[in-house]
């Protein structure tokens, strides 16, 4: 037909053309994000741990603390959906040093025992952090248990046996010896004059004078 323009051509002068195919398994994997920095992610558990003890939970925002860190409220929330999700990381980010080990007598353990209380309880904002905590408790009781847990029953435990292989009474409540030997720091920490240097040896001297 005129103007038509299609050209015939011959197959025997066509080449053959080779298709390599690659099972995409053969690939190297593809990442599934950035990796994650270790520095930026302490430097967010430490700035949230002080605008905890600083603001309380109720006023502490992700934004904030997102600042602080160097870092975007974005790149925050990768890592922890909402605010109590941080403040858990917190909790158990917190570094509590153990005891030493080895003491020569249990009434000597049971010293260093609370001494390694007293030190962390005040070299960590622990008491600010435990303020926000139970002002929290009816919203949040988890966040409360969480503290319980990772701070408190270990210290308690590690007391209590110590304690027991003292030689007291064997009617001795040693749950409650614990509790008020424990329980006299925190009523301290309320008073003026607050919590003395010499606190561990003092309540323990009450309950067992150490010998002469």
């Amino acid at each position: 037909m005129a103007g038509n323009d299609s050209v015939m051509v011959d197959p025997s002068s066509v080449k053959n053309i080779t298709i390599y195919t690659r099972n995409v398994m053969d690939f190297p994997p593809m990442k599934a994000g950035r990796p994650r920095n270790p520095a930026l992610d302490e430097a967010l558990l430490s700035t949230a741990a002080r605008h905890l003890g600083e603001f309380g939970y109720a006023r502490m925002s992700l934004e904030a603390v997102a600042a602080a860190a160097g870092t975007t409220t974005p790149s925050l929330r990768r890592r922890y959906r909402n605010k109590a999700e941080l403040v858990a990381a917190v909790i158990g980010s917190l570094r509590v040093e153990e005891p030493p080990a080895g003491a020569p007598t249990p009434r000597a353990h049971a010293l260093a025992i609370l001494t390694n209380f007293h030190h962390n309880l005040r070299s960590i904002p622990a008491m600010a952090i435990l303020g926000s905590l139970l002002a929290e408790q009816e919203r949040h009781p988890e966040l409360l248990q969480l503290f319980k847990t990772r701070l408190v029953e270990p210290r308690r435990a590690m007391l209590r046996a110590a304690l027991a292989a003292g030689g007291f009474p064997e009617s001795t409540d040693f749950d409650a010896l614990t509790g008020m030997l424990i329980g006299s720091f925190y009523g301290a920490y309320v008073t003026v004059a607050g919590v003395p240097d010499d606190w561990p040896e003092r309540v323990l001297h009450v309950v067992w004078p150490a010998s002469t």
